[in-house]
């Protein structure tokens, strides 16, 4: 009883990281849906992506760090620090009045949201060893929670906050976090000693490896897509501010309710049948996303979309735990900081097209984007899914 207790509360620590890291990555999408915003820093559509190309390339860069670490110290010291890092980007954020402190916050509240993200899903993945599917998608319910706060928050209270006061309630989120991971205890480091080169380079080429880190590459720079971009694409397609950030909140609602039903889902279907029915469902919303050209069926169509996507991020991650056993953290670090290369290089891409053309044009890239996730399943479906690769010993 009192092993489950403590397994539970370290849960409940990951649950409050992924909150936070939903927080981090809907922020973006959510401020940038407000005019005023744009105003306050005056950047134009490209330099909107530039700043998502930060925040991804800190949450990369972050998570390639936070691994061998993670193998090294335990996830203690990983998610202290990345909290007290999102605390400090959204105080600068709040205080934020051109591109240079915009560009900084985004990069540092990127490399804060890496180390959650990463550290969250190692110590979920390593709790419930043989129940990863459906806790890792439980897990990713708080990250839509935390996702969602932000958008709703601002349709909220907007017209009683300004955005800088806005931004300096949210930081004491990550801040209570940290002060709760600094008092909590966690279990020690699962390796203990410091990792060679020559065995992280093991790590990267474990069989099939590199076909789960490009799956989640292209899931990633789908669903990034679909946070930054969606209230500005709502906007342009005439919805108020305040309508388009609630359509946003929409997106985040079925991406939980998604994740809720993937854990009971996947007592019916296989983890890899459930990835590709997920992709298949997010090519047909992609394409609704597309033709539509009204406000409610743009509405319907994101939040459909956003409950097909939703169940392959962890549902892929709890495939991936199952078969590589050794150095988790690495292991982790290595598929999501391939992984979330496409969150940074996929809103980026649309910001360059959008600036080009339109912003429809730029969504065209989601479609292609789920059509190519599913066909990377395919290939895991008859490559790699249910073959389990031990990790050599050293």
């Amino acid at each position: 009883m009192l092993e489950e207790r403590r397994r539970a509360r370290l849960f409940a620590a990951a649950c409050a990281g992924m909150f936070i890291f939903g927080v981090v990555l809907a922020l973006l999408g959510t401020l940038f849906g407000l005019p005023a915003m744009r105003e306050r820093l005056n950047v134009n559509l490209a330099q909107q992506g530039d700043l998502f190309l930060l925040l991804f390339a800190g949450v990369c860069f972050a998570t390639v760090a936070v691994g061998p670490l993670i193998d090294r110290f335990g996830n203690k010291l990983v998610l202290l620090v990345s909290a007290v890092l999102v605390t400090l980007a959204l105080l600068e954020f709040a205080a934020a009045h051109s591109m240079l402190s915009a560009g900084i916050a985004s990069l540092v509240i990127g490399l804060g949201g890496g180390g959650l993200n990463t550290s969250c899903n190692v110590l979920t993945s390593e709790l419930y060893e043989g129940n990863r599917g459906p806790m890792l998608n439980l897990l990713g319910i708080f990250y839509g929670f935390g996702a969602l706060f932000i958008p709703l928050l601002a349709a909220g209270i907007t017209s009683l906050l300004p955005m800088p006061e806005l931004l300096l309630f949210t930081a004491i989120l990550p801040a209570m976090g940290a002060v709760a991971y600094a008092a909590l205890p966690f279990p020690p480091a699962r390796e203990g000693h410091g990792m060679a080169w020559r065995e992280v380079v093991e790590v990267v080429r474990y069989p099939g490896l590199l076909l789960f880190a490009a799956l989640l590459f292209l899931e990633s720079g789908n669903e990034a897509v679909l946070a930054g971009w969606t209230s500005t694409y709502l906007g342009n397609a005439g919805a108020t501010a305040r309508l388009a950030t609630w359509v946003l909140a929409s997106y985040w609602a079925g991406l939980m309710l998604g994740r809720f039903s993937a854990t009971r889902l996947l007592r019916y279907f296989r983890d890899v049948q459930l990835v590709l029915l997920s992709a298949l469902g997010a090519m047909a919303g992609c394409a609704i996303l597309l033709g539509a050209r009204s406000v409610p069926a743009l509405a319907a169509a994101v939040c459909f979309t956003g409950f097909a996507l939703s169940p392959i991020y962890p549902t892929s991650l709890a495939m991936v735990g199952d078969r590589y056993g050794r150095y988790a953290g690495t292991v982790f670090g290595v598929i999501f900081a391939i992984g979330l290369a496409g969150g940074a290089m996929f809103p980026w891409a649309v910001g360059q097209i959008a600036q080009a053309r339109s912003v429809h044009a730029g969504l065209v890239l989601l479609l292609a984007g789920a059509g190519a996730v599913a066909g990377t399943v395919v290939v895991i479906k008859h490559r790699v899914a249910g073959r389990q690769v031990p990790a050599r010993q050293s």
